[in-house]
């Protein structure tokens, strides 16, 4: 930090023989003029003393002027003996940590950085977290962020890096080792983590709060690259799994066992990293936070309308949509249930209850102007990877409805950073391969004893534009 002082407050030293030099001169001046004056009254030669007073007076006056200047440059001079004649306009306290002695940084030539998050444990000691800004400093790492995250014996240091691009993570990792941290981790960052912790959680509560599927992508985005399992308390067959934590939840570094407001246990898995008290304690927030708000789904929906002019609404679903899908169910044919489910046609309904509710995934629902249930779509959170399922009662089918709701579920996965989404099928479903083959965009096809997963890559997703799939239809938007 640099100190300014204000040109008001600075005042010049006083000196005395400035004001010895102007007595003089004031005396000089007096004594001079009275001589002339009595020599000019006296004397024949009055004029000539005149004219030699005059040039006396100006050059008295020359004088005085030259050694007020030299005198006043001399006492306000930049002191170029201790800033090494550096005569611009930078402070001359010491220069921070890291700071090289050579030109001024605007004048050297840019350097490539990239941004690293760095996890590292130091003892909870004064002075530990100056040394490891002491070798960052040194590097040339600029710190753009910083938590600290308490534990029994010492603190983890969590911080945002720019850091020069020649600056390996193992390099990194050695230097931070050397100035006392273990346990260091590092990890590419990007300009998503330029957002300060408090705002970022802000704003995972908020969409938690509008959406309760969203509980399982906020714990993710909150706590990194991890693992999320749903485990009910009661299985499809309605035995107890044996999953129920307690209310506080549980922490076994890592990993968290938290209690599902739903029933049963959100389980969050980081091998890699353990999770710190502090991450434990906003994770249960955000779990707290969904538990009193209860059911919720966003309550747009878009009306469209199919080529031959019916209208059709596609809107999110949830358990509360169960009886009018156990209705659809019985009108389906048993070939697609079969299709849908790949097992006993009479099973079917009891996946119902799992595929509706929101802490599995979201759920996508298309209703006739009547009311009535007609495909249901599933975007489904499968640990790490992203399913997508469809069901279209037989006689909605082949009215591009299935493709519909397929490009609404790869964009909200893309929407959630989703690398992939895939679809477990049959190889006789000619209709789902259709619309997979639709989305234009990378597929993988893997096949076994006739049940066929097909994998779409996301990536592509933003440089393809995603077909309409009711070409000759309308779309518009209303609110409930």
């Amino acid at each position: 930090m640099t100190d300014v002082t204000s040109s008001k407050s600075t005042r010049r030293p006083h000196h005395w023989r400035h004001d010895l030099i102007e007595l003089a001169a004031l005396f000089t001046a007096v004594v001079v003029a009275d001589t002339i004056a009595k020599t000019i009254v006296k004397g024949p030669d009055g004029q000539y003393l005149l004219v030699f007073s005059a040039i006396a007076l100006v050059g008295t006056a020359a004088f005085h002027t030259w050694w007020a200047r030299r005198h006043s440059h001399a006492s306000h001079a930049p002191p170029s003996d201790v800033t090494g004649g550096d005569t611009g306009g930078r402070s001359t306290a010491a220069p921070s940590a890291g700071a090289g002695s050579g030109p001024d940084e605007t004048e050297r030539p840019a350097v490539e950085t990239v941004l690293w998050r760095m996890r590292t444990t130091v003892r909870d000691t004064p002075g530990s977290l100056a040394a490891l800004c002491t070798v960052l400093a040194r590097l040339g790492v600029d710190i753009l962020t910083l938590q600290t995250h308490p534990l029994a014996r010492g603190t983890v240091d969590e911080f945002l890096l720019r850091a020069p691009a020649d600056l390996s993570a193992q390099a990194l990792a050695r230097e931070i080792a050397a100035a006392g941290g273990r346990d260091t981790w590092t990890e590419r960052a990007d300009a998503h983590d330029l957002v300060d912790t408090p705002t970022r959680v802000l704003g995972l509560a908020t969409r938690t709060a509008l959406d309760a599927a969203e509980l399982p992508l906020a714990l993710r985005q909150l706590l990194g690259r991890c693992t999320l399992h749903s485990v009910p308390a009661l299985s499809l067959t309605g035995r107890p799994t044996g999953e129920q934590a307690p209310v506080e939840g549980v922490l076994e570094e890592t990993v968290m066992r938290l209690r599902d407001p739903h029933g049963g246990t959100l389980i969050v898995e980081r091998p890699y990293l353990p999770f710190t008290p502090t991450e434990f304690a906003r994770a249960r927030a955000l779990v707290e936070l969904d538990a009193r708000l209860g059911p919720r789904v966003p309550h747009s929906q878009d009306v469209l309308t199919l080529p031959e002019g019916n209208e059709i609404t596609v809107r999110r679903a949830d358990q509360r949509d169960l009886t009018a899908a156990r209705a659809m169910h019985d009108r389906c044919s048993a070939r697609t249930l079969g299709l849908r489910y790949h097992g006993p046609v009479g099973d079917a309904d009891r996946y119902l209850g799992h595929l509706l509710s929101p802490r599995f995934g979201r759920t996508l629902a298309v209703q006739t102007t009547s009311g009535r249930l007609v495909a249901l779509g599933h975007l489904l959170w499968d640990g790490d990877e992203t399913e997508v399922a469809l069901m279209v009662e037989d006689d909605w089918q082949r009215r591009g409805i299935g493709s519909e709701l397929l490009g609404r579920l790869v964009a909200m996965a893309e929407e959630a950073g989703c690398e992939s989404v895939y679809a477990v099928t049959q190889s006789s479903n000619t209709g789902m391969v259709a619309a997979m083959r639709a989305l234009n965009l990378p597929l993988d096809y893997q096949i076994e004893e006739g049940t066929l997963v097909i994998t779409a890559r996301l990536a592509a997703a933003r440089r393809s534009p995603r077909p309409q799939s009711l070409p000759h239809g309308e779309v518009r938007r209303a609110e409930r």
